[in-house]
């Protein structure tokens, strides 16, 4: 009987000390000791979290195995795991489930992966979690109610992430420090265990933001123990590089603007510089406009007067008649926003000549063009919004970095038009808050002459719709081409209003339209059309296919007419630039 018990125990020891590889999988290797059997697997070509894992492991470390997701139910029947590694893989990804099943984990190590976010509401299905690391990530937020699912964390390393701005209710929210405080403890007694956390080495930016965990992590005391107490600021540049016990910060505001001059009346020729201070926690972003359209062809230059203080200037180099108006300052955080407008006005021709003994008035800051000057200009609608257009176009001029030029804007029947002026290396406009079911007309000249065939494009908006699906479809954006009507996409080129095409122009518009009709009834037969941008076009594309047919018929009773006499010629297509690609 002795000899029995003898063999058994050799038996057990040999099992408890020799790896037991009949279970393991390909390329791990598994062990055995007082806490249970291990699974180790490091620098496999793995891929994935394999499907065939035994369920009576306890620990399971998998390192530089190129895992890149914790799919649903990843290790969800391994129940008695206690310890899981996934150290130094490609994570990106954690599915909201992965953590199903593991009521018994506590420790959780995610270091060195590249996880931009975690879904923290997945830490409900591990209650007993005490060690969590995710060192070495790319984590950019923490929400308020990350800690609310981890109330037995007694390790938690967050350093080397990218964390900016975080709020101090993410602490505040933790089960553990509202247990302390909902007791009345300003010390955690002897018996209870601390808590590290780790948040060193992030790029914390120290502005009004973070106001309130700086503030925390000045109070900070036992349970709660910070691995690196010096935590440093990364920017704004006025305090990069100080540590937190370092910085004071104040309340964020909204941005105020103020300026010495609003109302100006210079003279023709004058540099103008407009200059408003502007006063925001955190740092506004400032623009400037004209006449409500955003400037471009001016220069604006912005100087930290102090922590909270910016100047910004707009610089006008040579004042010209198109540039009086109203011009307004913006500023925005996102407080609030505020904005200081200045009217500047040109003194009158008869001031001017009175002032001068009856010289002549001083000249606008470009030569005007003579009435005979003609320059190529090649133009396209480049791009389209939810609320307008973006212009584009090309001139062929001699000297591109002095050359200026006028949009006119406006409804297509109508003599008045909005004039705006564009400044030297400039060739793109932004055509913004279009009316619905509008027809407008936009040219592009040169320097201060009026619009000429050939610089102009014709378009139409399509119909009104809805605030919530502004944020998801496209102003239906189409333009007269050769008396039809054609949706023009990204970066087509759009006929101008005089071009007349070539009948192989005509066919293929023709071709175009009829093929989108049978689409059209396709889609009407399948119940699918989507919202998209090819579906709103599709509304209107019938009328303007008949349309493009009634014309294409039009054209050729007038060349069999012309065959008839005798003198057929050839359509004519001005040299403008106008072209599809």
């Amino acid at each position: 009987m002795a000899t029995l018990y003898t063999v058994l125990a050799i038996a057990w020891l040999f099992y408890k000390v020799t790896p037991a590889s009949t279970s393991c999988l390909p390329g791990c290797s598994c062990t055995n000791d007082n806490l249970g059997r291990s699974l180790l697997c490091m620098e496999t070509a793995m891929g994935r979290i394999p499907d065939n894992v035994p369920n009576y492991f306890s620990k399971i470390r998998i390192e530089n195995s190129h895992l890149t997701e914790l799919p649903s139910g990843s290790f969800s029947k391994v129940t008695a795991l206690a310890s899981l590694w996934l150290n130094f893989n490609d994570i990106t990804l954690m599915n909201i489930k992965s953590l199903e099943g593991l009521t018994n984990l506590t420790e959780l190590r995610l270091q060195g992966n590249k996880l931009r976010s975690v879904p923290w509401t997945a830490f409900q299905d591990t209650p007993n979690l005490n060690i969590l690391d995710l060192k070495l990530n790319r984590l950019d937020v923490l929400p308020e109610s990350a800690l609310r699912q981890l109330p037995g964390l007694t390790y938690l390393d967050l350093s080397f992430n990218q964390l900016t701005v975080i709020s101090r209710d993410v602490f505040l929210n933790w089960p553990l420090l509202n247990t302390e405080e909902r007791k009345g403890r300003k010390e955690a007694s002897s018996g209870e265990a601390n808590v590290v956390l780790a948040l060193h080495d992030n790029p914390w930016l120290c502005d009004c933001r973070l106001k309130g965990f700086v503030e925390f992590i000045k109070t900070i005391s036992p349970p709660l123990i910070l691995m690196n107490s010096y935590l440093t600021c990364t920017g704004p540049s006025s305090r990069a590089g100080k540590f937190f016990h370092e910085v004071g910060l104040k309340t964020c505001m909204k941005p105020e603007a103020s300026a010495t001059e609003t109302n100006m009346t210079v003279s023709l020729g004058d540099k103008v510089t407009l200059q408003c201070l502007v006063q925001a926690r955190p740092d506004p972003a400032i623009h400037w406009s004209y006449n409500l359209k955003i400037i471009k062809g001016f220069t604006v230059a912005e100087t930290r007067v102090d922590d909270e203080t910016i100047r910004s200037q707009l610089v006008i180099p040579s004042m010209h008649l198109e540039d009086r108006g109203v011009y307004t300052c913006f500023a925005n955080n996102f407080i609030g926003n505020f904005s200081v407008s200045f009217l500047i006005n040109i003194k009158s021709f008869n001031a001017s000549s009175s002032s001068s003994g009856g010289a002549a008035m001083s000249r606008p800051p470009f030569p005007l063009a003579s009435a005979d000057e003609n320059v190529y200009i090649d133009i396209r609608i480049s791009k389209q919004t939810v609320y307008g257009i973006t212009l584009e176009w090309y001139a062929a001029t001699d000297n591109p970095t002095e050359t200026w030029f006028t949009i006119h804007l406006g409804k297509y029947h109508s003599d008045k038009k909005e004039l705006t002026y564009i400044g030297p290396g400039i060739n793109t406009y932004e055509v913004n808050d279009l009316l619905p079911v509008s027809k407008y007309e936009v040219c592009v000249t040169l320097k201060n002459q009026t619009p000429r065939a050939g610089q102009c494009i014709v378009f139409l908006t399509g119909s009104d719709i809805s605030q919530l699906e502004q944020r998801e479809k496209f102003i239906h954006i189409i333009v007269i081409m050769c008396a039809m009507v054609l949706a023009v996409p990204v970066g087509m080129y759009a006929c101008t209003t005089d071009t007349r095409c070539k009948f192989s122009y005509l066919d293929r518009c023709t071709e175009q339209c009829k093929r989108r009709r049978r689409q059209e009834k396709t889609l009407r037969t399948n119940g699918e059309r989507q919202g998209t941008f090819d579906s709103l076009q599709a509304a209107s594309d019938e009328g303007l296919c008949r349309d493009s047919e009634e014309l294409m018929m039009k054209r050729r009773s007038s060349q069999d007419k012309n065959n008839h006499k005798g003198r057929v010629q050839d359509p004519q297509e001005t040299n403008i630039g106008a072209k599809l690609y």
